[in-house]
This record gives C-alpha cells, sequence and structure tokens, in this order.
C-alpha cells in the first residue's frame, strides 16, 4: 500500500539520533602480524577517538580507555595521530597533544597506562606531533612537531613545522632532535627499509599541497644525523607538481604519487640509481587525493612485491593491483592495472599491506558504511574485521545515487543526484519534491556515493538532493581541480545553481523550492550564492565563510594563503576580498538562512557566522541562529549532530511550506519563522 504525504513531511526511520548514532568515523587501518589496528571517532563519547586492535577471530579491544583520545591538532585538521612500530603503539593525545607511547600487547586495562615521549609545553598544547615512524632498530621515532611556542606573546606570527626525531627510550630531560626544519610545511617523514635513508615532503606558502610540494630524501647516520638532502621530485620553478603518499618498497625504490600529468599516477624513485621510472599513466583516473590530512595513502606493496592502489575515477573510487614487473621509463611497457571487485565499496579511505597477497583497508558503498575489511588480491575472498555499523533501515528507504553532468559555464560539471525515496511512500499527485543542493566543504575536496545517513535523513522524508562536485573539486584530474583558481564564489556558485535549475527543467524537483546547503567552504558557496542569485528559496551555513578578509587575517597556518590562489594575493587584491565576500553584500541577501556554529572552531572563527547573522538581523529578513559549545570545526558530538539536522528540518518545513513528521522544537531567537 503506497502512503501519500507531502514531500519533507514523510516519517522516516533515519531519526537524527539514528544519523549521530551512525556516524562512527573508521580510520587506519594498520596490521601487526596477525592483528589489524583501526581508530573511531565516536560521537557518543563526545568525538573521542578510540584506537581499536582485533587479532584473528578474537574479539575486539579498545586499546585506549577513557579519557584518552588518539587526535592530534597538527594543521587543525590533524590526521597520522597514531602509529605502530615493532612493539608499541605511538600516538598523539587530544587533551596536551603530547606524544605517548602504549606497548601493543599489554592489557590494555594496565595500571600504568600509555607513558610520556615528548616533555611537556610550556604553553598548553605548544607542542603537537603527528604522522610519525619508527626507525627500522627502534631506537627512534620520526614525526612532525607544530611548534605554537611564542605566539601568544607575540614572538612570531605563526607556529613553526619541522621533522623531528625522538628516542624511544628517552632519559629525563631529552629533548627531540630537529632534523629538517625552515620549509613552511612538512609532512610524510619516512624511513627506508634499511633504515639508511629518510624522505619527507615539504611545501612553502602560498602553496597547498595539492598544488606545488616538494619530495625530498637524505641518507641518515649514526644518532640520527641526516646527509646531504636531494631533491626527488618537484621543486621546479617552471612548473607545479603536487606529490603525496611517499613510502620505501621493500627493494629499496621510493614510491610516490605525483599529478605531473594532469592526474596522480605512481613514480619510483632509485636511490642507487638517482633514476625515477613511471609505474602508472592513468588518464581520466588518478591514484591521489588532496591530502587535507597527514597519512593520505592511495598505495601498498605486498609482502610478494606486488602493489595494491586506490584509484579515482570521477570521484568514484576502486582498487586495482600491479604487478612487480610494471614500472619502467619505458611508457610502452607499462602494463594495464587489473582491477579488484569489491562489492558495495566505492569509497576508500586507506589501503596497507595485511601479507603476501592480502590487503586492509577502510571501504564503504553506497549501502554500506564505513568497515574494515581484509582482501585476498588472487582468490577475492573478503574478512571483515570492523563491520560496518548496521543502521536497522530497510533498504528501500534509501536512495541511490545517480551521477549527472549538465552545462555550466560553457563547461560540463559533475554532481551525484538522490531522488526522495521511501519504502511505501509518495508525494501527492504530479507534484514535484523540493531539492537541497549540497556543496562540499574544501573546497579542494568531492563528494562520493558511499551511504551518507545525513543524505538519507532528507531523501527519506521526501527531499531530492544533489550533491555537487563543482568546477574546483578533486577526483577528476588537476585541470578540473584548477577551475576554482582566482574565482572560488564564482565557478563554486554557477555550478550548484546550474545544477538545481537542470533538475527543475528536467522536471525532477521543483524550481521553486530549492534549498541550498554547506558546511565551511561549502557554506561560503551557500552565503555567495544566495547574493548572487536568486534560484534558492532558503540556505543553511554551516561554520561557513562570510567574510573573506576576515579569514585571510584570522585564521591557522595551514590555510592562511589558502585565499591567494583561490581569491588572488593579499592583501594585493583586498579588492577582489571585498567583491566577493557575502558579509559585503547583503543588500542582495532576501532568502531565509539557518547558521549553524561551533563556538571552538579556530578555522572558520564564530565571528564569521555572527557577523552574517547581524547583518540578517539588520535588514529584516528571516533566520535563525544556533551555536554550540564545546564544537570546532566540524560537529562530533551526537546532542549536536540531533540539535543541528531537527532545527534544519524545522527551518525547511517553515519556509518550503510542510510540517515535519518529526517532533521538533523550535530554536530559540529565530527571526521572522513563526
Amino acid at each position: 500500500m503506497t502512503n501519500v504525504a507531502p514531500f519533507g513531511s514523510w516519517p522516516s526511520p533515519i531519526s537524527a539520533e539514528l544519523v549521530a548514532a551512525g556516524g562512527v568515523g573508521v580510520g587506519g587501518p594498520a596490521v601487526d602480524g596477525t592483528r589489524i589496528w583501526w581508530s573511531e571517532l565516536r560521537p557518543s563519547e563526545s568525538g573521542r577517538l578510540v584506537l581499536v586492535s582485533k587479532d584473528g577471530d578474537d574479539a575486539a579491544i579498545d586499546r585506549l580507555q577513557p579519557p584518552w583520545s588518539a587526535r592530534t591538532r597538527v594543521h587543525e585538521y590533524g590526521g597520522g595521530a597514531w602509529w605502530l612500530g615493532a612493539d608499541d603503539l605511538y600516538f598523539a593525545e587530544w587533551s596536551d597533544q603530547r606524544l605517548y607511547r602504549l606497548p601493543a600487547v599489554d592489557d590494555p586495562a594496565s595500571p600504568a597506562g600509555p607513558e610520556p615521549l615528548t616533555p611537556e609545553p610550556a604553553v598548553p598544547a605548544g607542542w603537537r606531533y603527528a604522522d610519525g615512524r619508527e626507525h627500522p632498530d627502534g631506537d627512534w621515532l620520526v614525526c612532525v612537531r607544530e611548534d605554537h611556542h611564542g605566539i601568544a606573546d607575540g614572538g612570531k606570527a605563526e607556529p613553526s613545522n619541522e621533522i623531528v626525531a625522538i628516542a624511544t627510550a628517552p632519559a629525563d630531560g631529552v629533548e627531540p632532535v630537529v632534523l629538517v626544519s625552515g620549509p613552511d610545511f612538512v609532512a610524510a617523514p619516512r624511513f627506508s627499509a634499511d633504515g639508511r635513508w629518510l624522505s619527507w615532503i615539504q611545501w612553502n606558502h602560498p602553496n597547498m599541497p595539492w598544488d606545488d610540494t616538494t619530495l625530498c630524501a637524505a641518507p641518515v647516520f649514526a644518532n640520527m644525523r641526516i646527509g646531504n638532502v636531494q631533491i626527488v621530485a618537484g621543486g621546479g620553478e617552471s612548473s607545479r607538481e603536487s606529490i603525496h603518499g611517499a613510502d620505501w618498497t621493500a627493494d629499496g625504490r621510493l614510491m610516490f604519487s605525483s599529478d605531473r600529468s594532469g592526474f596522480w599516477n605512481l613514480y619510483a624513485w632509485s636511490p642507487a640509481r638517482h633514476e625515477t621510472s613511471t609505474i602508472t599513466e592513468l588518464e581520466g583516473s588518478e591514484i591521489g587525493a588532496p591530502p587535507w590530512v597527514f597519512g593520505v595513502q592511495r598505495w601498498t606493496e605486498l609482502g610478494d612485491g606486488r602493489l595494491v592502489v586506490a584509484v579515482t575515477t570521477e570521484a568514484v573510487d576502486s582498487l586495482a593491483v600491479v604487478e612487480p614487473e610494471v614500472g619502467s621509463a619505458s611508457a610502452d611497457e607499462l602494463a594495464p592495472l587489473r582491477p579488484l571487485e569489491l562489492a558495495d565499496v566505492s569509497v576508500v579511505s586507506a589501503v596497507t599491506a595485511a601479507g603476501p597477497g592480502r590487503v586492509a583497508l577502510v571501504g564503504a558503498g553506497p549501502t554500506a558504511l564505513s568497515s574494515v575489511m581484509e582482501l585476498d588480491v588472487d582468490s577475492g575472498a573478503v574478512i571483515v574485521r570492523r563491520p560496518a555499523d548496521d543502521p536497522g533501515v530497510d533498504r528501500r528507504w534509501y536512495a541511490a545515487a545517480t551521477p549527472i553532468r549538465y552545462e555550466s559555464g560553457g563547461r560540463q560539471a559533475h554532481a551525484f543526484f538522490y531522488p526522495p525515496t521511501g519504502a511505501d511512500m509518495a508525494g501527492p499527485g504530479a507534484e514535484a519534491p523540493p531539492l537541497i543542493v549540497m556543496g562540499h566543504g574544501g573546497p579542494t575536496s568531492h563528494a562520493g556515493t558511499a551511504l551518507s545517513l545525513k543524505i538519507q535523513y532528507w531523501t527519506s522524508r521526501g527531499f531530492a538532493v544533489v550533491d555537487v562536485n563543482y568546477g574546483g573539486s578533486s577526483g577528476f584530474g588537476r585541470h578540473y581541480r584548477e577551475l576554482l583558481q582566482g574565482t572560488w564564489g564564482i565557478v563554486d556558485v554557477e555550478d550548484c545553481v546550474n545544477a538545481a535549475t537542470h533538475l527543475a527543467a528536467e522536471r525532477l524537483v521543483d524550481g521553486r523550492r530549492l534549498a541550498i546547503r554547506g558546511g565551511s567552504a561549502g557554506g561560503f558557496t551557500v552565503l555567495a550564492a544566495l547574493v548572487r542569485s536568486d534560484a534558492f528559496a532558503a540556505g543553511t551555513s554551516l561554520y561557513g565563510v562570510a567574510d573573506l578578509t576576515a579569514l585571510a587575517a584570522d585564521t591557522h597556518k595551514f590555510e592562511s594563503r589558502y585565499l591567494d590562489g583561490l581569491v588572488g594575493p593579499f592583501p594585493q587584491r583586498r579588492d577582489l576580498y571585498d567583491e566577493r565576500s557575502p558579509i559585503n553584500h547583503t543588500d542582495r541577501l532576501s532568502s531565509p538562512l539557518l547558521v549553524l556554529q561551533g563556538l571552538e572552531d579556530e578555522i572558520v572563527p564564530p565571528n564569521q557566522s555572527e557577523a552574517i547573522v547581524a547583518a540578517l538581523a539588520a535588514k529584516g529578513v528571516p533566520h535563525a541562529y544556533v551555536a554550540f559549545e564545546g564544537e570546532q570545526h566540524g560537529f562530533r558530538r551526537a546532542e549536536t549532530i540531533i540539535r543541528s539536522l531537527e532545527v534544519e528540518l524545522w527551518f525547511y518545513g517553515r519556509i518550503l511550506g510542510f510540517e515535519p513528521a518529526d517532533r521538533i522544537e523550535p530554536p530559540a531567537g529565530a527571526v521572522g519563522l513563526d
């Protein structure tokens, strides 16, 4: 029996509580013999990041008990907060940002607990650590250290980033040894298998790591001294090259992803011959992703010498095998990759070797949340080590993503379209559904097709959703990624508006009931779209940028020069910043707006949201503002996720003319939304 109800008002089994409960973020994995390790970011524990291990068929064990949380603040976005050594687990603790060691085989309930390896800083969280590795002899480890000492008292303008060596059995008072300093940013310090070489990646302002980086290597001598630094790749004056994922193979080559061809492909450098060979030569697909966080790894070497790679094609991931004999300076000797079939996996977060012919990975798909699994690359057999959380929802409630291409600004843009989907629900008569346009963050990132309960929350209530990979998104090669250079606030807005109007023209959605939402950079796109277009009836900005000039002057080091590329050099082109900032065009703002903000956000500070809210109030535009204590950039707490979703649904109901099936308490202080 079909139940007819207005779009937006459908009763749905995908509640806000379910979205929050299904929001455990799975990371890693790492393999230690027969054990596999991963991390879990748990909203139910106030966003605590827990390290988990599982040995064979034994039950999984939480290796960090409350209140320990393995999360680093380096670059603010973090990543690479933990790694395995031969016998120990190393991690950065969220509360003080010091580096700790925990025996990998000890009882997790041991009263001794984790042992600090780094000194207590004079300034709280003044030293922050990430992205480390243990030396093969076990006496040292290397990692990235970010030093915030001196900023608070005006001694320096921004933190310094360096690579340091830390003794794994330090004596009292022994300081880490600085190995690399000078570049604005460093990442991926990695030892060769014999410990005789150290490699790393570095870059300088105003570049981001997907713009222009340099891969370096140096010989390692006794007492962790390094010799003459050699530039392996990048660093050219006439060309720009993004390199990441560099690590050493068992035969002593340095393997890395580079986009010198226009797509991220694999290359290998031999320190013995000082030569670089091409390993893959993909066009239209790539082995790489923007390294917003540390530890982005899209390839791994199996014990038998083969490579398993994560391949991205138009924002959809797959796995493939590269045989060991593939890879030569001659492109005509390159063999094609052998695809690996993996059911219901369209997003691969990370890959690592798990044995001679096995790979461990974190994967998700159109009907599956993230899980940790092992794959036999020859038989195709899969062992799930950490099953995906089962929301317990009938799959008939899940909307399937359909890739769409459409004309935008004289070129082709990309998006994924989700129709309203309810097991036995339908809208009235020939009525078309309202549409929510989603703009991803970054903006150098992309939307994928893995199951998102946040998207299904909307589609199961009768909304259509289009998740836009506007020009500037990754997953389509360097040319598409650079479409946003100098045009942020123009190309992204153009592509979001045209996605909505394209779907309305196809009569798939109601062109009078179009809404747009986005967080961070996506929030900027929301605000820019509302002042540059009259296409949208409503918008929701989650910790979005309203004032580009304020952002350029008041954000963290990692992104402090990001806008040089997206907008123009600052302050030389302040005219562009003023012209693009939505806060300067509130006279054009007439669509109702919901603003959601974390009060501890150091990436897009609360003053950005407060400025746009003040402008809305001054003009009398209907709006609501909800701020959340204890939240940083991106909501991690279950109660915040629940409240923000419910308020947004209430907001759309008020604007688009429907009554939600959910019982929702209106936000305090809402203006013009009675």
